[in-house]
């Protein structure tokens, strides 16, 4: 008989009216994984954040060690030995590694001054569990995405929990550095940890997890042992019916070159030459480290760089991205947060934000009826989950912000979309979405850079598939030749045999 650990039972919770969780039940057990699945929308971060004093519960009661709990704030849960690792990055990017990871907790003489040194040295016994090797004390925003990942679990697993939430830890990772995080779950199964592992990559659920739990729609689906379950069950009991081919690519014919690229250098790529012909779908694979983001921020015209760009043989010259705008070329960023949204602004000014001009009448000013016209279409064809246009972007779950990030950039009628990591953190029945909407989009003739650390992904989607490593193109796939080897192959630098 498994110990439970935390038992939440019947919990609701409303936002202004609205139920976003119905009467849930969740458990967590002793030196176990218990993975939370369900479409984006579902509820899960919202149960997390009640559990760990984000949120207060409407109804319901929370039992931790059969003594029955309230937390009213983060630090009440931290105090009780429940840590949560967010699916959005909360790092202070102007402090060190070290301070992030100790925040709020750091050492301190009996004189109440901080000890730096001892600071620095517990954050990198922390890094050195990650197989993290970069220095304590550098700055978080001079490291990558995936590194700042790294550090956001180091914090967590400095806290010494007794339960810690994983809400899509593996999302910027690489393949080694998510088999190190596995390890690292793996020894604290064995030291009695609990783990609640929130994951739209199904395959790690079966790799990691010992159990899981379903929820659709702010209801509890079902509670099961993964032994019993496959990835079909678990996805029919997300989206609540089967769901067909999970890479859904259509053949196009492809038009001429519409995209040339030649020569490109800066302090992030060396000498990169490609093209991208019309209606065509160019995936971009690589480690991390293989600056393929850098790549398209320079093309985007965020990085200056030296080089050529033709665009339907013509050379243009990009110096921003508001250039690239004017050449239609639009560009999903990776990192939606940071640079994709505006949590505090809504629905409806997200959508429209990069296309102002579009909505101006004969006096200048913005028209909000066709603003709000325009960002409907683009809810409904997207399938965002929200209130309405005027729902402000914060309340929505991280899927729904990406959908958001993605017709922002669509709105601007764009002759080439380049999509850094489209589907990091969105559930699979939204995945299918995108992918609908990629090959909507081919179809009528937009081109598609697809950036993707999924490798699966890459290869069900794209058309022909280029590798990056260390800012270089390694190599040029064929749909027919590439499989997983042959890029792995090349996102390490060696030559395909």
């Amino acid at each position: 008989m498994k110990e439970i650990v935390v038992s939440m039972q019947h919990i609701s919770k409303d936002f202004s009216g609205v139920k976003v969780l119905k009467d849930v039940s969740f458990n967590i057990y002793k030196g176990s994984v218990m993975a939370l699945v369900g479409e984006n929308g579902a509820g899960k971060s919202t149960l997390m954040k009640i559990l760990t004093g984000v949120y207060l519960k409407t109804q319901g009661e929370i039992f931790l060690d059969n003594e029955s709990v309230n937390f009213f704030d983060t630090s009440a849960s931290q105090s009780k030995g429940i840590a949560i690792i967010h699916q959005e990055l909360n790092l202070v990017k102007d402090l060190s590694i070290g301070e992030n990871i100790f925040l709020g907790r750091e050492p301190v003489s009996t004189g109440k001054r901080i000890m730096w040194n001892k600071l620095h040295e517990d954050a990198g016994y922390w890094l050195d569990k990650l197989g993290l090797k970069e220095n304590p004390r550098e700055l978080v925003k001079n490291i990558s995405i995936g590194k700042q990942q790294l550090v956001e679990i180091a914090k967590a697993l400095s806290i010494d929990a007794k339960v810690i939430i994983m809400d899509e830890p593996t999302g910027a990772l690489t393949p080694a550095e998510t088999d190190k995080l596995f390890d690292v779950i793996n020894d604290l199964k064995k030291s009695g940890k609990s783990i609640v592992y929130i994951s739209h990559r199904l395959h790690e659920i079966f790799e990691i997890c010992d159990d899981v739990t379903v929820l659709r729609d702010g209801e509890l689906i079902g509670e099961e042992s993964i032994e019993n379950l496959d990835e079909d069950k678990i996805i029919e009991m997300m989206v609540g019916r089967k769901l067909s081919e999970q890479y859904p690519r259509i053949e196009t014919e492809q038009g001429e070159e519409i995209l040339k690229v030649e020569n490109l250098s800066n302090q992030f790529v060396k000498d990169v030459s490609f093209s991208l012909k019309k209606g065509e779908t160019l995936g971009v694979a690589g480690l991390m480290g293989s600056e393929r983001t850098e790549l398209m921020r320079s093309i985007y015209g965020i990085y200056p760089a030296k080089g050529s760009i033709y665009l339907n043989g013509e050379k243009i010259k990009i110096n921003s991205p508001l250039d690239s705008l004017r050449h239609g070329i639009a560009y999903v960023t990776e990192d939606r947060k940071a640079n994709g949204i505006i949590t505090g602004m809504n629905v409806r000014e997200n959508i429209t934000l990069s296309s102002l001009e579009l909505f101006k009448g004969p006096l200048g000013f913005v028209s909000k009826s066709k603003e709000e016209t325009s960002s409907k279409e683009y809810i409904e064809k997207m399938s965002i989950k929200t209130s309405g246009t005027k729902q402000m972007l914060r309340f929505l779950s991280g899927g729904n912000q990406q959908k958001v990030s993605i017709a922002k950039c669509l709105i601007t009628n764009p002759k080439i979309l380049i999509l850094d990591e489209p589907t990091r953190g969105v559930d699979v029945g939204a995945k299918k979405e995108i992918y609908d909407l990629i090959n909507k989009f081919k179809s009528e003739g937009m081109s598609i850079i697809m950036v993707s650390s999924d490798i699966p992904e890459v290869l069900g989607i794209s058309d022909r598939i280029m590798v990056m490593h260390e800012g270089r193109v390694s190599g040029f796939l064929g749909r027919d030749e590439a499989t997983q080897e042959s890029i792995m192959t090349l996102a390490v630098g060696k030559d395909v045999i």
